[in-house]
């Protein structure tokens, strides 16, 4: 028979098992509704009692930059950002924060998260307060588009924009940030497991594993088709041309600031409205940057996200060139130079430092799971009256600003609590 200082430590032990396993099964309920089924349905919710914001539309309405050598543009203020991942997309997000924000528009934001139930379709009832027939200026979270929802939400006159970037990058990109949470490449066993992983993709990768739409043409998926698509599939093209028709405009990450002129343009926007900093940048990886063969590879596994981007890098030179190749050069020196100004005024020690050297916790950006690899800034301490509001919001993470507009974020920051408390 056990001495009663025994059996009370095992009682303890009995019960902290308990607690352990009730507190398990509780987050993993919790993660389970956080990060809704892969497959749900492309369903539409527009047949309601009310009408929707936007009469149904076959394609949105042609917008084309009337800037200030016209004098007679209006600033447009209903936008629809299609936040693809691992594009920069997070510092145009802040630009569109800030701009709403200082003009005082209606975003339609999620309900308990940042995404709207990525990556299920998109749907409008996800939005925050939603009631049927409302109507907003700016979407701009992550989601998996859906066409028909989205422009239900949104006047007829949006205008409609994304991002991509070049698929081997991105996929790069997406692969060191999300692996951790993609349970495909826990069984990779090298060092270098991106290398491991290309040169033989099919092993390895199950299009029904869980988050696996992470690493694979992942822009396709994001932009609302089947990822998994062969590439030589007529859908291909004619997805590809249904972007072209339902985007406005599409950005290059590799050409940022040629981008955001080309932007401003179509927006009608004064060059404040799109200065930036680079948001959610990633530190360097100790591994090498893909090249040669290994990017090659990359390219070729994203073969569906290759053809996209191929597709509008072309479009978007034409854009240039109808614009201005000089006229271009100025304004991209005009917005850097404006960019610069700001970085000197704004960002104490005048770059980015890794997360252990931020002193704020309000500019401490989202870390991927398992590793804190994502840059952030200290802000100046003495700033002047004009400068400090906008500091500040150029250079706050996406889910503090959330919060700053009034967003319920309470999945999103349970989930961190739970993070933070078993240090994941």
């Amino acid at each position: 028979m056990p001495s009663p200082p025994l059996k009370k430590r095992w009682e303890s032990m009995a019960k902290g098992l308990m607690l352990g396993a009730l507190f398990t099964s509780f987050v993993l309920l919790l993660y389970s509704y956080a990060v809704p089924p892969l497959h749900a349905g492309l369903t539409s919710t527009a047949p309601e009692a009310t009408a929707p914001c936007s009469p149904t539309m076959a394609e949105p309405e042609v917008v084309t930059g009337m800037n200030s050598s016209a004098g007679e543009c209006q600033p447009r203020r209903d936008i629809v950002f299609m936040k693809t991942h691992k594009t920069a997309s997070s510092t145009l997000l802040n630009i569109l924060f800030r701009f709403g924000q200082k003009h005082g528009l209606k975003f339609a934001f999620p309900n308990g998260r940042n995404d709207f139930d990525y990556p299920a379709f998109f749907a409008r009832s996800l939005v925050q307060d939603y009631r049927p027939g409302a109507c907003f200026n700016i979407i701009c979270n992550h989601m998996r588009f859906h066409y028909d929802e989205v422009r239900g939400l949104v006047p007829p006159n949006a205008t409609f924009i994304t991002v991509l970037r070049d698929p081997a990058r991105l996929f790069e990109s997406s692969f060191h940030y999300f692996g951790s949470v993609v349970p495909l490449t826990w069984k990779l066993t090298s060092r270098d497991k991106l290398a491991e992983f290309l040169q033989d993709p099919d092993r390895y990768y199950d299009p029904n594993g869980y988050n696996a739409h992470y690493l694979h043409n992942l822009l396709f998926f994001d932009l609302g088709y089947d990822s998994g698509l062969d590439p030589g599939s007529p859908q291909v093209q004619e997805h590809i041309l249904e972007v072209e028709r339902r985007f406005h405009l599409v950005l290059l990450q590799e050409y940022f600031d040629e981008s955001l002129v080309l932007l401003r343009d179509l927006l009608c926007w004064e060059l404040e409205d799109v200065l930036y900093f680079k948001l959610n940048a990633r530190r360097d990886s100790p591994v090498p940057r893909l090249s040669g063969e290994l990017y090659q590879r990359a390219t070729a596994w994203n073969m569906l996200d290759s053809r996209l981007y191929h597709h509008f890098n072309a479009s978007f030179w034409s854009k240039v060139e109808a614009f201005g190749r000089e006229r271009m050069a100025r304004e991209v020196a005009t917005l850097r130079r404006a960019n610069e100004r700001m970085r000197r005024i704004c960002i104490d020690g005048g770059h980015a430092v890794g997360a252990e050297a931020i002193q704020d916790s309000a500019m401490q950006p989202w870390q991927p799971l398992g590793t804190k690899s994502i840059l952030g800034y200290n802000l100046k301490k003495s700033i002047g009256q004009r400068h400090a509001q906008l500091c500040r919001r150029m250079l706050t993470p996406e889910i503090q600003y959330l919060t700053d507009l009034g967003v319920n974020l309470w999945v999103t920051k349970f989930w961190k609590f739970i993070r933070d408390f078993l240090r994941w």
